[in-house]
């Protein structure tokens, strides 16, 4: 592990965490996840615990509105929910090389760890060639009893031969949670494969479902009015980072996978 590579910084006092569910949303095909993640770390009124900046993220910088640079940054919020201590994971980017991928979904591992997470939930998009009317919403996952517990009229568990290699962030929490026994589900909504598309249709499946099965009472509707917010502040950004790390990130993916890739974590 490269450890000064990543820097994990603190922010305020750290709360006191039992049978945690972290959910994660990171930048991937229609910014399905982090759409769904930054709404509900809004919605909640969330508390940051943790940014975490590192020398493996794209070698860049974001012009913020004052005209000002800043680095690009993943942070962990938390917040309690009916009895339910839950973690969210949220931010600018992901890795993009495989060692980096690694690393950090480790780092992420840790802290579950370190705050008692019994159970770790992925979200993200599968790209389709048009545009859905209606997103369906996949999941899968490193247990059939998770699956069991979370399906529902609006989640589909036949993901096979649906997408190709779950490539990122949201597919190696799955696949390394189980060495820690942690179950972990993902779930992923239908959105366009397109690089400046922001899928909020299949984040708001997205988030019918977790309102459902985690009791969180948001309004999922809201969504729709904050959209203008949601594209200004996201779409920036992806525009700004699309060259450096969606196409460096494909080419490699492509490579190693073939050209069929149709989702990235």
């Amino acid at each position: 592990m490269r450890e000064g590579y990543w820097k994990i910084t603190q922010i305020g006092k750290l709360p006191k965490l039992h049978n945690t569910i972290l959910i994660e949303g990171l930048p991937g095909i229609g910014n399905v996840g982090k759409v769904a993640v930054d709404f509900l770390i809004d919605e909640l009124k969330a508390k940051k615990i943790y940014e975490i900046t590192s020398y493996t993220f794209p070698h860049s910088v974001f012009v913020n509105e004052d005209n000002l640079v800043e680095l690009p940054v993943v942070e962990v919020f938390y917040k309690q929910v009916k009895k339910k201590d839950v973690l969210l994971l949220g931010g600018d980017v992901q890795p993009i090389d495989e060692i980096s991928s690694y690393e950090f979904s480790d780092k992420i591992l840790d802290l579950a760890q370190k705050f008692d997470t019994k159970e770790i939930i992925t979200l993200g998009g599968i790209g389709l060639s048009d545009i859905p009317k209606k997103p369906k919403v996949y999941c899968t996952a490193n247990s059939k009893k998770i699956i069991d517990r979370y399906k529902s009229e609006l989640v589909s568990n036949k993901l096979y031969g649906v997408v190709g290699p779950i490539v990122g962030v949201s597919g190696l929490l799955l696949g390394l949670s189980s060495k820690r026994n942690i179950e972990a589900i993902s779930f992923l909504a239908e959105t366009y494969g397109h690089p400046m598309y922001l899928g909020i249709k299949g984040a708001k499946e997205i988030l019918r479902v977790l309102n459902k099965k985690l009791e969180l009472n948001i309004d999922v509707n809201r969504l729709d009015r904050e959209i203008k917010d949601i594209e200004n502040e996201i779409m920036k950004k992806t525009e700004q980072l699309s060259e450096v790390t969606k196409q460096i990130a494909l080419k490699k993916f492509q490579k190693r996978f073939g050209k069929d890739i149709d989702y990235i974590g």
